[in-house]
């Protein structure tokens, strides 16, 4: 079974949540989740947080403006490791404060956008290539268990 199959057996057996945590397990960044564009608004489907605590409120709904995804949506992928000295983001409201910030797009299963997965955390946090082709595959899986979470629908078996 390769990696992909195994992140699809996971969603299959525990959901998005369980696929999320075994995909957050792999990286050292404390949050991995996923956000479904809404014109304005970033709005959290499933956030693993590696501490275990409950989703903060301020990453349920996030303006657009003020988002990381912006540029994933922008330019198809973004990644930084310390945001407090990436020059890309002078004048972001975010910047130095999410230091690591690493996401790709995430199509629906027509294939026009529908958000984007994502890893990040407070602490400036590498993401080495491996992992980030990790993301972009995984990426092209979820449309299903996206489909299937919005609907109320069981996951495909």
């Amino acid at each position: 079974m390769n990696e992909i199959q195994w992140f699809v057996r996971v969603c299959e057996l525990e959901g998005l949540a369980g696929g999320l945590r075994e995909l957050n397990a792999r990286v050292p960044h404390r949050y991995t989740g996923v956000y479904r564009f809404e014109g304005e608004l970033m709005r959290n489907l499933e956030l693993v947080d590696k501490s275990g605590e409950v989703r903060p409120e301020h990453l349920a709904v996030v303006p657009f403006r003020d988002s990381f995804c912006q540029y994933v949506l922008r330019d198809g992928e973004f990644r930084t490791c310390d945001s407090g000295r990436d020059r890309r983001l002078d004048g972001h409201v975010y910047q130095g404060v999410l230091l690591s910030y690493h996401g790709v797009p995430v199509l629906d299963d027509k294939g026009e956008l529908y958000g984007s997965l994502c890893h990040f955390d407070s602490e400036d946090k590498e993401l080495n290539d491996t992992e980030f082709a990790m993301m972009q595959r995984v990426a092209r899986v979820l449309p299903a268990f996206l489909r299937s979470r919005s609907a109320g629908l069981p996951p495909p078996v």
